[in-house]
């Protein structure tokens, strides 16, 4: 069974949207948290975490004793029209309130917003890793074809590189301060995998290569 658990209005009136698939048995397991669309440019996550949703809902017996929680689109307007920041022209992914968060010089496409924590979408997952603690984090991300990960996540890290072929990658080599890895991986030690897929790539072809690496996460 899948349910829609928590959502939230960004700027421009676009709905931001936690879903939560899980068993009479999820009590047990790990909670699993997967998130789409950090960057409006990069929608390829959406449709694969919707195919992923409807592969438990025809199926619910995929998530073993696990809660998996998934926000398909964090960033819709960004999305709708085809940017990297959101309706601020913010970088979701240089808005966490870390350590090494510092406001950029230039409000360009990698803008840190005023200050942490500035955004709607960035508090919406604050709250989610919050009140669900989740075990797990991957964010879904394009154009690298590699696994990032930050936080105690190599062995899991390489085990996603096994299933899908694309290459580990520690670093994703350039600075990222106030990212999300360093927020939840790093600064909470949660393991966190930065999916990044290969660009102008068809979301079959996509799904295909990832869809064992998505599949041994919900149930892990």
């Amino acid at each position: 069974m899948i349910e829609l658990v928590k959502q939230v209005k960004t700027k421009n009136n676009n709905e931001i949207q936690l879903f939560k698939a899980e068993s009479h048995f999820s009590n047990s397991g790990k909670t699993i948290l997967f998130i789409g669309v950090f960057h409006g440019e990069e929608p390829e996550g959406e449709p694969l975490i919707l195919r992923l949703m409807n592969e438990i809902k025809k199926n619910s017996e995929l998530v073993s004793n696990n809660r998996i929680l998934f926000i398909p689109a964090l960033n819709p307007d960004g999305k709708a029209v085809n940017t990297r920041g959101n309706s601020n022209g913010v970088d979701l992914n240089r808005n966490f309130p870390t350590d090494n968060w510092k406001l950029s010089a230039e409000k360009d496409q990698f803008y840190s917003g005023e200050y942490p924590a500035s955004e709607i979408e960035t508090e919406f997952v604050m709250e989610i890793i919050d009140e669900h603690k989740p075990d797990i984090i991957i964010t879904l991300h394009t154009p690298y074809k590699i696994v990032n990960y930050d936080g105690p996540a190599k062995e899991l890290a390489q085990k996603i590189s096994e299933l899908n072929g694309y290459p580990v990658q520690d670093d994703i080599g350039y600075p990222t301060p106030g990212s999300f890895g360093t927020y939840a991986g790093v600064e909470r030690n949660i393991p966190a995998i930065t999916l990044e897929l290969p660009d102008k790539t068809d979301i079959e072809t996509l799904w295909c290569e990832n869809k064992k690496a998505f599949l041994y996460l919900i149930n892990i």
